[in-house]
């Protein structure tokens, strides 16, 4: 654990007690602050209080009392309109932060020196922080992950001079981290998500630029063009920028054509990583995540032969594009972490002769932009509240069946599969939409694909990859 000193002697609001929220707690409470913790789940409320943490209701608190409002990233903070713990603060002008601003403090105060990496993007963050902590980890280096990937950065070692955190941020923990400070920040791309609690895109790329904006060293992909003006704007300001990009062609310095990573300076052009073979970073998404990772761990020294030889034994992630089996010829991706159409479209783009069950809670614009893949598509099995939407879409286009539930999905999708003759045909877990209409979380989505698909008579199961929690 990281013990939380900015706030000794003080107390300290806290509103949300999930698993980050306890760390959270916890951490303050043994940097010397009293805590007065707060949630709407009495459940929560009791588990808290079983750990020692002081709780308290704070619609009924005096709020000149307390130094700062710790919020979990899970609540509002300004839309579709502030939580009424946000709003209270605001009232009391106290300021409102998150766990990794109390980090950010603690390093400055204790090791200022410390390496620090941040990541975000709307997709390919959780493989690109995974990635970046492998390849360091494979070169000797002391690494602590964690952040939006799954472990609580509290929870983590506290920063040290010879240490090196690799921290996920979503927009969210963006907007409650107003000291963020990365020794190497990294925007990977940037579509529209998440509108919901923003607002509107320009918000919502702007809460992802302040991530690269003030990073001593920045790495930008220049792909989409939001991410591409971020890129420029830090140019122009003279920043220290590494920019990256999926397709040859740009200026970008670091490139991913096809399976290879290839490095672009003043003087040359030249492959430095081959992707071949790597199942774990398979299709040309991966490929850019792979090129950020390597421009990431160029900027902390590593060696190039170092970084190629670590990327070979990348395992990948649990829920992105993981293959949990076969059976003959068919391929099981379970691709779970998949929650809308832009993320589907990496896995999509990366198969042929797919079997695709898809849908959920759609998110705006469903399906429509994966209309270009669609003859990729044998067949598409249609699961949650967005069965209806996307039989519209997909009218004419490609045969369906509306399932409605993940066990009947698997079922069918094998069937078909098995009956198919292809060389190998891949059944595809990869929802484009959340999972929040017949699951709590994408992790939980992806576990039951995995445990219906090992049910399945003549399986060979894959080894099941390291889990990372919610990402």
């Amino acid at each position: 654990m990281t013990p939380v000193t900015a706030f000794a002697g003080q107390t300290v609001a806290l509103f949300g007690l999930g698993g980050s929220g306890l760390v959270t707690a916890l951490a303050l409470q043994a940097g010397g602050a009293e805590v007065v913790a707060c949630d709407d789940s009495a459940a929560s409320l009791e588990a808290a209080r079983s750990k020692g943490i002081g709780t308290g209701d704070l619609r009924e608190a005096d709020w000149s009392r307390f130094a700062a409002l710790v919020l979990s990233p899970g609540v509002p903070l300004t839309h579709p309109e502030p939580h009424w713990s946000a709003q209270l603060a605001m009232k009391a002008g106290i300021e409102i932060i998150g766990d990794i601003e109390l980090f950010c403090r603690e390093r400055s105060r204790t090791a200022p020196g410390a390496t620090f990496v941040a990541i975000t993007g709307t997709n390919g963050k959780s493989t690109t922080t995974a990635l970046v902590a492998h390849l360091l980890r494979e070169a000797g280096r002391d690494v602590q992950m964690g952040g939006n990937i799954g472990t609580a950065i509290l929870s983590l070692a506290p920063p040290a001079e010879n240490s090196i955190h690799v921290i996920e941020m979503s927009s969210f923990q963006i907007d409650l981290t107003p000291s963020l400070r990365p020794s190497v920040g990294v925007l990977l791309n940037v579509s529209p998500d998440h509108l919901d609690r923003h607002g509107t895109m320009e918000r919502y790329a702007a809460i992802k630029e302040r991530l690269v904006a003030c990073a001593e060293t920045a790495v930008i992909g220049i792909d989409d063009a939001a991410s591409a003006a971020v890129a420029r704007r830090l140019s122009e300001a003279g920043a220290d920028l590494r920019t990256i990009a999926a397709e040859p062609g740009g200026q970008a310095d670091v490139v991913a054509v096809g399976s290879a990573v290839v490095e672009a300076t003043a003087s040359e052009t030249r492959p430095v990583a081959d992707l071949t073979g790597i199942r774990s970073l398979r299709g040309a998404h991966n490929a850019q995540n792979a090129a950020a990772a390597y421009a990431v761990c160029r900027a902390l020294g590593l060696p190039e032969n170092e970084i190629a030889r670590g990327m070979r034994s990348f395992p990948g992630l649990p829920h992105r594009m993981e293959e949990v089996g076969r059976r003959g010829p068919a391929i099981f991706i379970n691709d779970s972490k998949a929650t809308n159409a832009d993320s589907t479209e990496k896995a999509l783009a990366s198969f042929e002769r797919i079997y695709w069950i898809v849908g959920g809670k759609a998110k705006e614009g469903g399906i429509e932009p994966l209309r270009g893949f669609f003859p990729k598509i044998e067949r598409a099995y249609l699961i949650g509240e967005a069965a209806d939407e996307f039989a519209t879409t997909l009218e004419g286009r490609v045969r369906f069946e509306r399932c409605g539930t993940l066990d009947r999905a698997v079922a069918r999708a094998a069937e078909d599969a098995a009956a198919s003759g292809a060389a190998e045909p891949v059944v595809l877990l990869s929802p484009a939409c959340a999972s929040y209409d017949q699951y709590r979380n994408f992790e939980i989505r992806g576990d039951h694909f995995r445990e219906l698909v090992r049910a399945l008579p003549g399986v060979e199961m894959n080894r099941p990859l390291p889990a990372t929690g919610g990402g």
